[in-house]
Parts: structure tokens; C-alpha cells; sequence
């Protein structure tokens, strides 16, 4: 009976603390959750009174209307008649078009500056390193009027355009380049990105099979190939008629190929140079994290410096490099909306445009906020997935 006693009163004593601490928590997350809820109601019932007093409808059927504005360029066909639906919708395209192009840009230019900026020259080094100094400390807005002001007013006409490559112009009407241009022209870059992911898949799962050791895989320089060749073929098969087209000088503008416009070049123009600087450091800081001894080793392997880098650096310095560089490809996409202070038909201008016309101020900020918070957590989203395929596992 002794024994029993002290057993009982220490069971109750045990469950009586552990109700007080399993509750507690809970109690402080009920109480937050309530006053967030009760700040949001006041908001929210703040705003519809005031709107109301002031006779100012609210909702989305404005998206239904004749939008009445001209767009200066768009990935999608596009007239005044259209709906403001689809004027918003041709600004989130645009949108979405220079951030690809920029992230895409600005990842290889970025490598190749972090590589250089340990380099054992130091004349590549030097120079690498004022770039990124001085890109880094110069705020974008800035690079964007920089290069506008130079594009617009400081490169002669099409009649005395800049010739800097074979088909490649460049005039105060924009950047002239050779395109593929025909019906299918649109399936070749769906082809293009379809290679890739096939690219990407062939690395993942080679990588899974070399782990558990199940044998040879296939040799990554012919997946590439066929990657690159088959979906871009059967496109071509597909399309029928297409052509390559080279600028050429008619009249008093180019025809053919395909021009990008003074605003969307220095757009993409700042953004890369600028992300780059901070890429260059997130991938130089990736490359040091790594051992000195993986480079002796692969040294002592009889491989070069650049096989070195390449296959047994790089790969281990994705894992550092990958979750700082996902900030700055969402950095990128976010710093697109300064297109607004040089004319680029953003999601921003237009739905700015868009609330003036139909005063749905509220509704044209939640548009806003939620195309950027969208395209956010998707490229989230794919950067994790990759993060975790190249993340070392532990056993």
C-alpha cells in the first residue's frame, strides 16, 4: 500500500502538468488568432462603410468591360475593344516574359562572374569584382533610367543603326534580332522548354541511380542532344511553315525578325546586370564553402581545373548556392514592377491604368498583389523541388 501511494500521486501530478502545458499553447494561439480576426473584421467592415458613404461600387464585374486603352506591346493579341480582364492579363505575360528572360540571363552571367571572382588572375578577378561592387551599389532604379535615357536618346535612328552582330541592330526603336516567324513559331519554345525539363528529369534520375548504386546510366551528353533535337523537330514537322527571318532595313524601320522595344531592353538590360552582381556572390560563397581538399583531390585525380569545377565543385556547391539564389530570382521578379517609371506595360502599369479609369482602387491592388504573390510561390515551389534533389541525404 506504501508503494501504491506515491505511484498514484505522481501519475496525477504528471498528467495535471501535462494538461497545463499542452493547453497553454493553445490558448495563446486561440487568443492571436482571434484579435488578428477581429483587426481584419474591422478593416474590412471600416472599408466597405466608407466605400458606401461615398458610392463607390465594389466587386469584379468591371473585368467584363470594354478596357478603351491601347497597350504598346503584348505577347497576346490585344485591341482597345478587349475586356479589362484581358489588358490585365497581357500585363501579367509581359510581366512574366522579361522575368523569365532575366532570371535566365541573369543566372549565366552571374556564374560566370562568381567563377571569375576567384580566379587566380588578377586582372579577372579585379575586374569582376568592380563589377559587382559597382552594380551592387548603384539602386535600380537608376540602371533603369540609365539605360532607357542611353537607348532612346543616345542610339541613332534606324537609318544609322548600331550594327554589333550579323543580324543584330540596335537604334532608338529598340533591339533588332533574327526569329523564327510562321504559325508554329510559338510551339519551338514550348519545344525548347520541354527539352529542358527532359534535360533536368535524365540528371535527377541518374543522380538517384548513382546514390543506391543500381549501375551505369545513360551518357548525359547524348540525353542532351536528343533532348534538344526530337521535341524542336517534331515541331518543325508539325508547323509546317516556318521561316528564319533576319532584320532588314524598309523604309524607316526594320522588318523581319523580331525588335524589342527601347523599354523592355533597358528593363531586362538593368535587371540583369544588376541581379548579377548578386548572383556572382551568392555563387562565389557557394564555391568557398566547399573544402580546399576536394580540389587537391580532383588534382591528384589527373583532372583540370575546370573538370574540377565542373564536376565535383559545382555539383557540391549547388547545395549552398540554390535556397540564397531562389531570393534573388524572386527578387528579380519582383523588382520588374519599377517598369512603371519607364513605360513597360507591366502588370503594374496597366492595372494602374486600369483602377484610374473604373476607380476599383482596392480591387486593381489585390490583382496586383496577387499575380506577384502567385508567380512567387511557384517559382518557390520549383527552386524547393530542385532543392531537395540536390540536397546531400543522410544515411
Amino acid at each position: 500500500m506504501n508503494t501504491q501511494r506515491p505511484r498514484t500521486a505522481s501519475r496525477r501530478a504528471t498528467t495535471s502538468r501535462f494538461s497545463v502545458h499542452h493547453w497553454k499553447p493553445l490558448a495563446y494561439q486561440a487568443l492571436l488568432v482571434l484579435a488578428v480576426g477581429l483587426v481584419v473584421w474591422y478593416l474590412v467592415s471600416n472599408t466597405i462603410a466608407n466605400l458606401q458613404a461615398r458610392n463607390i461600387t465594389t466587386g469584379f464585374a468591371f473585368l467584363g468591360d470594354e478596357a478603351g486603352f491601347a497597350i504598346g506591346e503584348s505577347a497576346i493579341a490585344y485591341t482597345p475593344n478587349d475586356t479589362y480582364a484581358r489588358a490585365l492579363w497581357v500585363g501579367v505575360l509581359n510581366t512574366l516574359r522579361v522575368s523569365a528572360v532575366g532570371i535566365v540571363a541573369a543566372t549565366l552571367l552571374g556564374t560566370l562572374l562568381g567563377i571569375a571572382r576567384l580566379s587566380a588572375n588578377w586582372l579577372v578577378s579585379g575586374v569582376a569584382r568592380s563589377y559587382i561592387e559597382l552594380m551592387r551599389n548603384v539602386p535600380l532604379l537608376l540602371h533603369l533610367l540609365f539605360w532607357y535615357a542611353l537607348i532612346t536618346e543616345s542610339t541613332p535612328g534606324p537609318r544609322q543603326a548600331l550594327h554589333l552582330f550579323p543580324g543584330v541592330y540596335l537604334s532608338n526603336r529598340g533591339l533588332s534580332l533574327p526569329w523564327i516567324q510562321g504559325e508554329g513559331a510559338g510551339l519551338i519554345g514550348m519545344a525548347l522548354l520541354v527539352s529542358l525539363l527532359l534535360w533536368v528529369a535524365n540528371r535527377v534520375w541518374a543522380g538517384k541511380r548513382r546514390e543506391v548504386g543500381l549501375g551505369p546510366v545513360l551518357p548525359a551528353g547524348m540525353v542532351a542532344l536528343v533532348a534538344a533535337c526530337v521535341p524542336v523537330v517534331a515541331c518543325l514537322w508539325a508547323a509546317g511553315s516556318l521561316e528564319w527571318q533576319v532584320p532588314e532595313l524598309k523604309g524607316f524601320n526594320f522588318r523581319g525578325g523580331v525588335t524589342l522595344s527601347p523599354e523592355f531592353a533597358a528593363l531586362l538590360i538593368g535587371l540583369v546586370l544588376y541581379t548579377s552582381a548578386f548572383v556572382a556572390e551568392v555563387v562565389r560563397s557557394g564555391i568557398q564553402a566547399i573544402g580546399k581538399g576536394q580540389w587537391e583531390a580532383g588534382s591528384a585525380l589527373g583532372l583540370s581545373s575546370g573538370q574540377v569545377l565542373r564536376l565535383i565543385i559545382m555539383p557540391q556547391a549547388l547545395r549552398v548556392i540554390v535556397p540564397p539564389m531562389t531570393s534573388q530570382y524572386l527578387n528579380l521578379t519582383k523588382n520588374s514592377s519599377l517598369a512603371v517609371a519607364i513605360g513597360y506595360p507591366d502588370i503594374v502599369s496597366i492595372a494602374n491604368t486600369t483602377l484610374n479609369q473604373t476607380g476599383q482602387a482596392i480591387e486593381g491592388v489585390m490583382i496586383i498583389m496577387a499575380a506577384y504573390l502567385t508567380v512567387s510561390l511557384s517559382i518557390s515551389l520549383l527552386m524547393n523541388w530542385y532543392n531537395r534533389h540536390v540536397a546531400l541525404v543522410e544515411r
